[in-house]
Formats: structure tokens, C-alpha cells, sequence
């Protein structure tokens, strides 16, 4: 995998803790570093066949859940056990060690989320007779609110930052604008074709997670630029966005051009596609969409997932009581 391949380049320049930034990059250091070479049980690779073959997941779900059974696998080993023979017990002083290395509630139950996968699909191969993993609960974690540009940000951005009048400066516009326009994700975002787009229908279709597709209406100034940008560039198939290069558009290249647009109208630290994201359903929902719309939007698998949204729009709305009301 990609992300062990790094940490050995790492432990091959004698890497120490001290270069780490974050206390989940130093726990799976510290546990590649004892048992880098140790071997992944068939079991286990079976399960990530599965998730990428048959399930369809991301590269990146498959990635993350093949770091957390490593780490999964390398405490068992010191504890003189197998995935397969692991009991309850044990699990749960895996949960214990995982807090006490001071990983967020939220890394934790994402590796809890993945163990209770690889169990559940253990079982009902038949490789196991009881699933130890059952009684593994979810820690508790803090509330947290997205973040979101205001709307006045969004409008000094496009009103009064604006773009470069090049063909570069077009292409940072498209995507900005597809990005706060159609919620999508990062992912989406780069896999757009140009078969994708639908200019008479004002749509554009999407792959989501496991590859589900969705059809996103878009503004009539939103196909205008895009078919000006396709004139442009003289595009008739292929990726949609491209690099000055001629390339297809990268993750890295995204989150820079994202961060430099953003820089000027915005104090928030984080300045990410995923933001842009956050900002288009809470300025929806501030409008009064349907939460249900938003989630079909957006792509989401249940209600659950869109309703965190629901926070900030009753925030909008006790500060337009406190502007507003007499007695406020």
C-alpha cells in the first residue's frame, strides 16, 4: 500500500517522532516500525479484495482500512493471537491502546468501523463462529459544527477578488464555482468527463462513493462558463478540467488553488474543496431547501449524514432573532 510504502522510505532515512505532526501519523509509526514486515493474513486481504472488488469502495476507504487491520494485526501479534482467534477481551484492550496513544475519538471509531466490517465478513464466510467484535461501541465524540463561508465571502469572492482573464484563470473560476455550485466532492470533482456534462439539461453526472451515480442541476451561469471553457480549450471528450500542462486535474493541484481563493475572504483555518462543499449545503439549507433534496444532492447514503447541516441553520436564525426582534 501506498501509505505503508511511505513510512518504511521514512524508517529507511532514520526517521524519529520527532518529524510527525499529528499523534495518529506517530501510533502508526510506532507500529510499523515493530512490525513492518509482518505478514497480512489471507483473511484479511480476502476482505480487501472484496471491499474493492465486489463492494466497489474508494482506493482511499480500502487504503485506510488496510492501515487500521495492519495495526490490527501487529497488536495481536503481541498479544500471541490471530484476527481469527481473537476474543472480546482483547479487542477491547486494542480500543484502550489505541485512546491512550491519544487518537481522536473520531480516527478511533473509524478503525472500530473497519474491524466490525472485516468481522462481519469473517462470519458470514464461515471463517469464524462468533464475531468478537459485537459488543465494540463507539466512543463519544464532540459536536462538530462544519464550517462554512458566509455568504458575503462567497460574493466578495467572485464579485470583487475575481479571476485572472487567461484560460488558467477561467479553469481556477470552473472550478470554484462547480465546487460552492454543486456541493460535489474532491473526487468527483477530478473524475468529471467531459461526456459528463449536459449543457441543454443543466446537469452534470457524477460518480460518487461506490461508484453511485447522480445527476446535479446546475445554474444557467454555471453552463455558460463551462461552455466558454470548453470553446476555449477545444474540448470534445476526455477530463473536463485540465492543468496548464493539458493534464488531468490532481488532488494537490485542487486543494492549492482551493486555498489560494479562499485565502482573502476567509479567517477560516482550514481552506479545502471539502469546505466549499460544507458552504453550499449550508447556504442551501439557510434558503429553505428540503433536507431530503440537500441529501440527494449531496450524494449522502442516509439523513443522518446531511442533518449536522441543520445546526448551522438555526444558528442563522437566532442571529437574525437577535438582529430582528424587539426584544432581542
Amino acid at each position: 500500500m501506498v501509505f505503508a510504502r511511505k513510512f518504511v522510505g521514512l524508517f529507511r532515512k532514520e526517521a524519529t517522532p520527532s518529524l510527525f505532526l499529528d499523534l495518529e501519523t506517530l501510533y502508526i509509526y510506532q507500529t510499523l516500525m515493530k512490525f513492518l514486515y509482518l505478514k497480512m493474513s489471507d483473511s484479511t486481504r480476502d476482505f480487501l479484495d472484496y471491499l474493492q472488488f465486489e463492494k466497489r469502495v474508494s482506493r482511499h476507504t480500502v487504503e485506510a482500512y488496510s492501515t487500521d487491520l495492519r495495526q490490527l494485526n501487529a497488536f495481536l501479534a503481541e498479544k500471541q493471537t490471530t484476527p481469527e482467534l481473537a476474543e472480546r477481551q482483547v479487542l477491547r484492550e486494542w480500543v484502550v491502546d489505541l485512546a491512550e496513544n491519544k487518537l481522536s475519538p473520531a480516527t478511533i471509531n473509524r478503525k472500530i468501523a473497519a474491524v466490525k466490517a472485516y468481522y462481519k465478513f469473517l462470519k458470514r464466510k464461515n471463517r469464524i463462529e462468533k464475531d468478537p467484535s459485537l459488543l465494540l461501541k463507539s466512543l463519544k465524540k464532540p459536536g462538530n459544527i462544519p464550517e462554512f463561508v458566509e455568504e458575503k465571502g462567497m460574493e466578495l469572492l467572485f464579485n470583487v477578488v475575481g479571476f485572472e482573464e487567461s484560460a488558467s484563470g477561467l479553469r481556477d473560476q470552473l472550478v470554484i464555482e462547480i465546487l460552492y455550485g454543486t456541493g460535489m466532492r474532491l473526487s468527483e470533482l477530478i473524475g468529471l468527463q467531459v461526456d459528463d456534462v449536459d449543457l441543454s439539461a443543466r446537469t452534470l453526472k457524477v460518480f460518487g462513493k461506490r461508484a453511485k451515480e447522480r445527476l446535479i442541476p446546475i445554474t444557467q451561469g454555471l453552463a455558460q462558463l463551462i461552455d466558454k471553457y470548453l470553446q476555449i480549450r477545444s474540448l470534445r471528450s476526455g477530463p473536463l478540467l485540465l492543468t496548464d500542462k493539458g493534464e488531468p486535474l490532481y488532488p494537490v493541484f485542487v486543494q492549492r488553488l482551493v486555498k489560494k481563493y479562499l485565502g482573502p475572504i476567509s479567517s477560516l483555518n482550514r481552506k479545502s474543496p471539502h469546505l466549499l462543499r460544507h458552504t453550499y449545503a449550508t447556504h442551501l439549507l439557510n434558503r429553505g431547501a428540503d433536507l431530503n433534496a440537500i441529501k440527494e444532492l449531496l450524494g449522502h447514503s442516509s439523513l443522518a449524514a446531511t442533518q449536522v447541516y441543520t445546526h448551522n441553520a438555526i444558528e442563522e436564525l437566532k442571529r437574525t432573532f437577535l438582529q430582528a426582534h424587539p426584544k432581542a
